[in-house]
Parts: C-alpha cells; sequence; structure tokens
C-alpha cells in the first residue's frame, strides 16, 4: 500500500518571488506536486521545476477552479503518496480559504501544515506607502472581507461598530461594493472627510494607488476603473505617503519573458528592481543530443579550436564531457572560442578562459576572428544548438579554415497561460520568435517587443512590421536597459527600434 503524502498549505506573500519565507521556498524546491493561486509570481514555479502544476487561481468573476475541486485535488494527489505544497498568495489563513482546505485534509486523515506568508491586507497599502498602524493615528487595524461565502459584496456587519473605531479599517475583496461600503460607514457616524484609498499593487494586472475622502473614494475608484483585486482602507494612515525612497521608474509595467528559465531569472532580476512586473510567456528546456562526435579526439594533440555560441552550449559541452569521462586535462592542446562576453563568463564558471572573444557577440564577428586567429593545420569545432543561426557556417564557407558543426542539444518551447497582456514582449533568441509566433501568432499591438540581438531582430523583422527594440548587447542586463530607455525617452519611443 502506498504510504500517504502530505500537504504544505504556503503563503506566497504579495509580490515578487523573494517575498516568500525561507521555509516555503525550501518546501517548494522539495514538493513532487504544485496547486497555485492567480496571483503569485510565476517565477516561484520555476523553484519546483519538476513538480506537477496544477493552477487553481481564484479572481473576481473567474474562478479556475471551485474549492471542493481544489480541497479534492490535495487529497487525491497526497493520497498517491505526493509531498503537495497548496501556494496561496498572501497569507493562506487571510481570507485565504485555507482553514476550509485544512478541514478537508483532516476529515480525510491527510497529514498537513500551514506556512505563513504576508497577507495582502498589511503589503499591498504598505507597497503603496500606507502603514495600517501609525503612531498618534492608528493604534490598531480590522481586516474585514467585502465578499462572504454566500457569493456577492455584502455589507459588512456591524457597521456601526467599525465606524466607531479609531485604527484603520481594511477591506479585501470589496471593490464591487465600494460605494456601499463608503456610504454605509458614513451613515453609521464616519465622518465624510475620513482618509481612504483604493490600492493594487504585488502581482495584480492593474496597479492602482488611489487616495480620497470616504465621501470621495468611490467615484474616483469608477473613474479611474480600477481592478480587482483591490485593497480599500479607510482611516488617518490612508493619507499618508511613505512610499519607497528608491527610485522604480519602471513601476506598473509588465513584461513577458521567453527564454531558458535561467535567462529567465536573470531578466527578471535585472528588470524587478526597477518596478516591473515580469512573467513567462514561453519557457525554452533544453534537451541534449545524442553526440556523434568522438569526444577521445580532443586529446589526440591535433591543434583544434572549440567554438561555443551560447551559455546553454556551454553548460551541455561540459555536461557531455563528464558524462564520456573525459579528464579536463586532456583538453590542454585545445583552443576555446566564444561569441561574447556572457557565453565567456560561463565558460569561465569551468575554469576556462576563452581564447578569442570578439567584440560584438555576432556570428560574423566570431568568424571574422576565427579567420584571423587560426592557424593551419588548426580546424574549428562547432558546439552549438540544433537550428542555430546559418550565420556563422556561412561566413566561415570558403575560409581556409576547416570545420566541422556538431549539434548538442535542441531548444524545446513550452507556451504558458498569459497572466496579463504585457507592456513588453523580451525575446532571447531566434527560435523563441519562431515559437511564439506559432503559439500565439502576432503580439499585441500595444506590446513592445524587444529583442536579445541583430539575429533574433531579423527573424522578428521577418513576420512582423511593427516597430521593436534591439538591446544593445548580447544579455539580460542589456535587455532590461532597453526597456528603461524605450519607457522613460520619448526619443526611444519614436524610434522603429533597430539600434538604441
Amino acid at each position: 500500500m502506498k504510504e500517504t503524502g502530505c500537504v504544505y498549505l504556503v503563503g506566497a506573500g504579495c509580490g515578487s518571488a523573494d517575498l516568500i519565507t525561507v521555509r516555503g521556498l525550501r518546501l517548494l524546491q522539495s514538493c513532487g506536486a504544485v496547486v497555485y493561486d492567480a496571483l503569485i509570481d510565476p517565477a516561484l514555479l520555476e523553484e519546483a521545476p519538476l513538480a506537477e502544476r496544477y493552477p487553481a487561481g481564484k479572481r473576481s468573476g473567474s474562478h479556475s477552479m471551485p474549492q471542493e475541486e481544489i480541497s479534492a485535488l490535495l487529497v487525491r494527489l497526497a493520497r498517491e503518496g505526493k509531498t503537495v505544497v497548496r501556494l496561496k498568495g498572501g497569507d493562506p489563513f487571510v481570507f485565504g480559504r485555507g482553514g476550509e482546505e485544512i478541514l478537508a485534509l483532516q476529515e480525510a486523515g491527510i497529514p498537513f501544515e500551514e506556512v505563513p506568508g504576508i497577507s495582502s491586507a498589511v503589503a499591498i497599502p504598505a507597497e503603496a506607502g500606507i502603514p495600517v498602524t501609525h503612531r498618534e493615528l492608528s493604534r490598531s487595524f480590522h481586516v474585514i472581507t467585502g465578499r462572504t461565502a454566500a457569493g456577492g459584496e455584502l455589507l459588512p456587519e456591524s457597521l456601526q461598530a467599525l465606524a466607531a473605531l479609531q485604527g484603520t479599517l481594511v477591506f479585501l475583496m470589496g471593490l464591487g461594493g465600494l460605494e456601499r461600503i463608503a456610504a454605509g460607514l458614513i451613515a453609521a457616524g464616519k465622518s465624510p472627510q475620513t482618509p481612504a484609498a483604493v490600492v493594487s499593487g504585488g502581482n495584480s494586472p492593474s496597479p492602482a494607488n488611489l487616495r480620497g475622502t470616504l465621501e470621495t473614494i468611490a467615484e474616483q475608484a469608477r473613474a479611474a476603473a480600477v481592478q480587482a483585486p483591490a485593497v480599500i482602507v479607510v482611516g488617518e494612515t490612508a493619507a499618508l505617503h511613505l512610499e519607497s525612497g528608491i527610485s522604480r521608474p519602471l513601476r506598473g509595467v509588465s513584461v513577458g519573458l521567453t527564454g531558458t528559465p535561467a535567462f529567465a531569472a536573470k531578466l527578471a532580476d535585472s528588470l524587478r528592481p526597477l518596478g516591473a512586473r515580469t512573467f513567462p510567456l514561453l519557457t525554452a528546456r533544453i534537451q541534449p543530443l545524442p553526440l556523434e562526435f568522438d569526444l577521445s579526439r580532443l586529446g589526440d594533440g591535433a591543434g583544434r579550436w572549440i567554438v561555443l555560441t551560447s551559455a546553454n552550449g556551454v553548460s551541455c559541452f561540459f555536461d557531455l564531457l563528464n558524462r564520456e569521462k573525459i579528464d579536463l586535462r586532456s583538453l590542454k592542446g585545445c583552443k576555446f572560442a566564444v561569441i561574447g562576453q556572457a557565453t565567456g563568463e560561463a565558460l569561465a564558471r569551468y575554469g576556462v578562459f576563452a581564447d578569442l572573444c570578439p567584440g560584438c557577440a555576432t556570428g560574423e564577428d566570431l568568424a571574422a576572428a576565427l579567420c584571423a586567429a587560426v592557424r593551419p593545420p588548426e580546424t574549428a569545432l562547432l558546439f552549438r544548438a540544433a537550428g542555430s543561426s546559418p550565420a556563422l557556417g556561412k561566413a566561415l564557407e570558403g575560409s581556409r579554415i576547416p570545420v566541422e558543426e556538431h549539434s548538442l542539444y535542441e531548444t524545446v518551447y513550452v507556451p504558458c497561460e498569459p497572466q496579463e497582456q504585457p507592456d513588453y514582449l523580451t525575446f532571447a533568441s531566434a527560435g523563441s520568435v519562431r515559437a511564439y509566433f506559432r503559439a500565439f501568432g502576432a503580439p499585441p499591438e500595444s506590446c513592445t517587443c524587444v529583442c536579445i540581438g541583430p539575429v533574433t531582430a531579423a527573424a522578428l523583422q521577418e513576420r512582423t512590421p511593427a516597430p521593436f527594440l534591439t538591446a544593445p548587447d548580447i544579455s539580460a542586463a542589456s535587455i532590461a536597459s532597453a526597456i528603461l530607455h524605450h519607457k522613460t525617452s520619448a526619443f526611444f519611443r519614436r524610434k522603429r527600434g533597430h539600434e538604441l
């Protein structure tokens, strides 16, 4: 009989992936299945790359899975012997239905544990610069739901008692009933001039930060077309503006990512400190291929240049050497050429420093550098991805250099369910351009595409006449820089987008 697994209800916090607790992250990294809500940072799912994934997100007016089905799914997965992480936005026990799920687990005899997270009741106002408590202004705060199990937004119970409180009132899931809540509090004795705010942030697709009074806030939210989810704050602290002093010029900007999880993580790390929200649209998986070349030949003393054109190629090459038990010392007669700085840095992590790295990371520049550096009877061995751009091979055609080309791996692209329509769409390779168009068609007109280099840009230009941006260097940081310049400079907004 299969041993029963267990379920961990983990709060992911509100906002970027690094707001999860250390314990929650460790559980996620070791779980066999993850059942996740809609508003979590998608980067968290990449921490559990081998886990089964079950989306169970709930948003106002759009429930992808009824609560009863979620509870049944948790029980089923645990009975299959899996360690399950139920990943929830905010905190599982603050209007997160964690209690309902635990009751179902208890009834089924499934072991469980709750791991707290930062609740949206505190985190979302804080992100907008509103503390829920502040000495001399608010000595308490009270969290109230604007939605009940019976369904629909209803006026909270005991409005008169709430109106009499001196602390901060925080309403969750109440945007649809904002006008009734505000009017009810005023009718119950709260001053119409009481500061009020409607804020939305974290991973919300529609960030908002409105300030007003009980008398005006409903009309302000209606005029601004604020969308759920949003947090309503009522009380003196709602008038405070204690936003971060760190400049976040991309605050409110959403960026769709394509590429490998490692590259997407690098790009996200460059964009999030600037305030941008990131989410994957197309995930690239690296699939090693059988190699026809006999790697033991690398140590036969013949002069060879090993040419690597990506960080993925570097890792695949050394993984293959390890599997074939090829001693690195046998490569002492070989020289290494890389296409650019990022590939050179990947090579250096294996303790090998490139003998050749052109100033510009293009196939043409690498070919020119090889033609100048390779001396007869040396040969060049190109190890790269299947379906790579033919630019390097074509540039070496007709040269005096004997060239052998071998495919180390292929890239398999897996479309992700779009969380929202991005403001910017990044492409990390020509392959990602082709895969995106196969999966989704042309990008939305309101979205600005950003290419990592000229080869990727050429692939995009073949498929759309729309303006786009090309990063000045082939790196994640350079893509982030291109987005920043485009967003903050009218000059770049007018560019059709080839060179920045």
